[in-house]
């Protein structure tokens, strides 16, 4: 499968709110950087997810204006807005901001999220 499919995996795998379906991206020595933390483990970047969940009830994140930076055979770099919806404290909320991954190739058909960079748009 080729490199453009790993974000849309990751995609439908965050929106499944379990976090074994994310980790199943992850390369095992990933990189997230949020606006207001960095996580360097797994168990980090998992009770980031969770507790993201946990605040915005509902929620479906998606990505619009993609644009692949650079790409090879074993990496893969792309930009690209990203969207949240969702209920904190029963009401509906919405926001984006500007998102940085990068995905390397572990196998012949696996491509790893590696790092996340995150920031809101002021």
């Amino acid at each position: 499968m080729g490199y453009k499919h790993c974000l849309e995996q990751y995609i439908e795998a965050t929106n499944t709110h379990i976090f074994e379906d994310v980790k199943s991206l992850l390369h095992p020595n990933a990189v997230y950087w949020f606006s207001d933390k960095s996580c360097t483990t797994i168990n980090e970047i998992q009770n980031y997810f969770e507790n993201a969940w946990e605040v915005i009830k509902e929620e479906v994140y998606s990505a619009s204006n993609v644009h692949w930076l650079a790409a090879d055979e074993k990496t893969a770099t792309c930009i690209y807005t990203y969207h949240y919806e969702g209920y904190y404290d029963g009401k509906f909320v919405s926001g984006s901001g500007r998102a940085t991954n990068v995905f390397i190739k572990e196998n012949e058909h696996e491509w790893k999220l590696i790092h996340e960079h995150l920031s809101s748009i002021s």
